[in-house]
């Protein structure tokens, strides 16, 4: 039994909002327009591309993949920066709304004098996107940002969140983790942090065995609709239309 969680460790692609399809895989595309080069990533090919953690990581393989040979570093900074370019805009539209019941659970955690932190592959450029299109005042709610660019290997390497319970000075088993994908499960997992796993357009293709060391797997944090009770697939019933604080509380003091 654990005690009540302290920190709350929030993922932000797939997590925060469902940036990836309608957000990544949309800027890798037209950086790919800009530079003139014959590719589009669909839906089913970024899925899989998704197993790679870090967009820069994603390009390099499929560039080595499709030419052949490792990409030129400055062919590929180009690239990484258009991309980036292309994303920021597109958050900053406001074109990737927070997931249903995220921005609840940050002002609930927040009032109630829990630390929160990002803790993320993306890269702060990325985050920061979010924070102006998307997160607005909440991002108030979070004491820091572990990012793409903070650490030498990205999930399912367990660094970035190695790094955020050092920073945080607290035990990791009084923090819980929210994650979308195995890769996130896995960096938590050995990092030694609970962790509660949201399922997305990602982790819902994923095998059920990669997500299997979750606390938790629930639909959402919330109905869609406002409505009726959170679909938990595994973990503590929640008769409430979203997740909320007192639900992982009991989420952690469980078996």
């Amino acid at each position: 039994m654990d005690p009540a969680p302290l920190a709350l460790l929030w993922d932000v692609d797939g997590t925060l909002a469902e940036t990836e399809l309608n957000g990544h895989r949309v800027a890798f595309n037209e950086a790919f327009r800009a530079a003139e080069l014959p590719w589009h990533w669909d839906e089913a090919t970024y899925l899989q591309l998704l197993q790679v953690s870090g967009g820069r990581e994603r390009l390099s393989g499929w560039l080595t993949t499709m030419e052949g040979q490792a990409p030129d570093a400055a062919r590929l900074d180009a690239l990484v920066r258009c991309k980036q370019t292309c994303y920021s805009a597109l958050v900053r539209r406001g074109a990737l709304p927070l997931r249903d019941g995220v921005a609840d659970l940050i002002r609930e955690a927040a009032a109630a004098g829990l630390a929160q932190v990002i803790v993320t592959t993306s890269s702060r450029a990325a985050v920061q996107g979010l924070v102006e299109g998307s997160l607005g005042t909440l991002a108030e709610a979070f004491s820091f940002w572990v990012c793409g660019d903070d650490v030498a290997a990205k999930k399912p390497d367990p660094q970035s969140y190695r790094l955020a319970v050092e920073r945080l000075g607290l035990p990791p088993r009084q923090l819980l983790a929210f994650e979308d994908s195995a890769n996130g499960v896995a960096a938590a997992e050995a990092a030694g942090l609970p962790c509660l796993l949201t399922l997305s357009s990602l982790s819902r293709h994923e095998p059920a065995e990669s997500l299997a060391a979750a606390r938790a797997v629930v639909e959402g944090l919330a109905t869609a609709d406002g409505g009726g009770m959170v679909q938990v697939h595994r973990g503590p019933l929640c008769p409430q239309p979203r997740i909320t604080l007192a639900w992982l509380q009991e989420l952690c003091a469980g078996p």
